[in-house]
């Protein structure tokens, strides 16, 4: 048996992301953030920006699922930059930054808008940018999901069934 996973068309694109989230990472070791991670800026940016919220609020305003959030609110409370406090009801949760998050939140602010510099300078370099491949891909997904294209070659293929 080949194996399928020698070829992969989405593997360039999740490395080169992972490359430039690593040069993130390496700017807030450079500046001495401890325990921060980039895939917690968002959230982080968020709470300062419009106070606390409950998961659900927060997993809302960044478009993830409640478990996912949930998740992510632990690692942020692990790491000092988050504390949860009781809810309105006794099922929620309210995430509001600690002291340590409030120091650096400015800071990351700014990465976020010298990041967001920096991928528009990087898209006015290429003929086709990035944000314009995921709105016609977004575009091409409205007419025919990426569930129904998997389903249709599967049907299609013997070891699937």
């Amino acid at each position: 048996m080949t194996d399928p996973t020698e070829q992969s068309r989405w593997r360039p694109l999740r490395l080169l992301l992972d490359a430039m989230d690593a040069d993130i990472d390496r700017l807030y070791r450079e500046a001495r953030i401890e325990g921060l991670k980039t895939s917690f800026v968002m959230e982080l940016i968020r709470l300062d920006a419009r106070g606390p919220m409950t998961i659900t609020e927060l997993a809302e305003s960044v478009e993830r699922t409640h478990s996912a959030m949930s998740q992510k609110v632990s690692a942020m409370r692990a790491a000092g930059l988050v504390r949860t406090v009781a809810g309105s009801d006794a099922r929620s949760k309210r995430v509001t930054l600690t002291a340590k998050a409030k120091r650096v939140v400015g800071r990351l602010a700014a990465e976020w808008r010298a990041t967001e510099a920096a991928v528009a300078e990087l898209e006015a370099e290429v003929p086709y940018p990035l944000t314009r491949v995921v709105a016609d891909i977004q575009e091409a997904l409205g007419r025919k999901s990426f569930h129904d294209r998997i389903a249709e070659r599967l049907a299609e293929d013997p070891a699937w069934r």
